[in-house]
């Protein structure tokens, strides 16, 4: 930590400066036991909101489906929302920690265990300190998360009916790299994600007999090859987009030639013009392939979950990186530029309409970080487990920083006494 200058700086190094650790980690360890898929978070809901009432907030569940709302009103001032996801996911932990999941087959992968204990710690020191500041402060567990729905899904619920609309918005995510940074973009942060679903229709028949079938497995194969080309032959090479084939499904036996096959698409993007072209050129070049092979019918191309792009409201990630700057010390946050990844926060934001700043926190263990190979913070950040993995291992040392982190950006933003 650095000598803290702004009132807010030094308010949250106060607030933070006893924080119940032990406690912090146990129950991070608990949720990490108990991961729970989108929308099923029932168990994890109800640990914030028992937390959050310990702590003087009016709380209320079960918005949006399963999501927690607090709201502490602490005098005349601005209404600050503080923002955890909830949702594991549909992962098998090979990490080997004594706390791993005890769920066959879900796993908390990405971190949003770490957030909630963030969100938790947080929400308990600014209401144990709430005579340094004035305002509202909101605190949202929100659902799923993974699949896009969450935040939309409690908006519309009347999440700022019911608890009043806030002046802005703060959120953070557990990301690899050393631990001790925290990145921040006064801008784009993350990017657009959309979700197509491909099925390619044939006529099925004996595998001795291919002749008398229309074989969508061989016309999916071309489909999967000639979709890499969208981004390296349509996509300038200014502009950033990723297109993933995530699933590719077809066929029950071996001397079986299926009727369908089944592929389903991730892209990235980082602008709508972008998007959209993918989405074009992914309708034209299925068309194009199943007419070549002489499919029976067209195939059929959806559309399915989005995320829209995080784009950062420049004054106020500026103010809540310059308060991180003070609280964690130089060379502690700096501007990545935009990565791929992708999330629903901005849904809270309705479309623009509130102001935000959403940040990284990194949790690779230290001895994880020395021991990947490579020189350069590149070469070892892709060697070492990510978001989504099995291994996927946050180091409990970040519980702490994780917590001063938001608790300095709501002080940042909060009038402090």
């Amino acid at each position: 930590m650095t000598s803290a200058a702004s009132p807010a700086a030094r308010t949250a190094l106060d607030l933070t400066a006893d924080l119940p650790v032990p406690d912090l980690e146990d129950l991070y360890r608990d949720l990490h036991r108990h991961p729970e898929l989108s929308l099923r978070e029932h168990r994890t809901a109800g640990t914030l909101a028992g937390r959050l009432k310990g702590a003087g907030f009016e709380t209320a569940e079960g918005v949006g489906g399963t999501g927690v709302v607090g709201r502490l009103r602490n005098g005349d001032g601005p209404a600050v929302l503080l923002r955890a996801d909830m949702d594991a996911l549909p992962v098998r932990e090979e990490s080997g920690l004594p706390y791993a999941s005890e769920a066959d087959g879900v796993m908390h992968a990405c971190g949003h265990d770490l957030h909630v204990t963030w969100l938790t710690g947080a929400a308990e020191a600014l209401a144990a300190g709430r005579d340094t500041w004035r305002g509202t402060l909101l605190v949202v567990g929100q659902p799923a998360e993974e699949t896009g729905q969450g935040a939309q899904r409690m908006v519309a619920d009347g999440l700022y009916e019911r608890f009043g609309r806030p002046d802005v918005l703060l959120g953070q995510h557990a990301a690899p790299g050393p631990v001790g940074l925290y990145p921040h973009a006064p801008g784009l942060i993350m990017s657009a994600a959309t979700d197509v679903d491909i099925v390619v229709h044939g006529r099925g028949g004996h595998g001795s007999r291919p002749e008398a079938t229309v074989d969508p497995v061989v016309t999916a194969a071309y489909l999967v090859t000639r979709l890499q080309t969208v981004v390296s032959r349509e996509i300038a090479a200014g502009e950033s987009a990723v297109l993933t084939v995530g699933r590719i499904e077809a066929g029950t036996r071996h001397n079986i030639i299926p009727s369908e096959a089944r592929i389903s698409l991730n892209l990235r993007s980082q602008s709508e013009a972008v998007r959209q072209r993918m989405l074009a050129a992914i309708e034209r070049i299925a068309r194009g392939e199943c007419l070549a092979a002489g499919c029976p019918r067209e195939p059929e191309v959806t559309v399915g979950n989005a995320f829209p792009v995080t784009v950062n409201d420049v004054a106020t990630d500026t103010a809540v990186a310059a308060v991180h700057g003070e609280v964690f010390g130089a060379g502690t946050v700096f501007d990545p530029g935009p990565a791929m990844g992708s999330e629903d926060f901005p849904q809270l934001a309705l479309d623009g309409a509130i102001p935000y700043s959403y940040w990284f926190v990194t949790t690779t263990p230290a001895e994880v970080w020395e021991q990947a190979p490579g020189e350069t913070l590149p070469e070892k950040f892709a060697a070492v487990p990510s978001n989504h993995s099995p291994h996927f291992a946050p180091d409990l040392s970040t519980i702490a920083p994780g917590v001063r982190t938001l608790v300095s950006g709501a002080l940042a933003l909060l009038s402090v006494a």
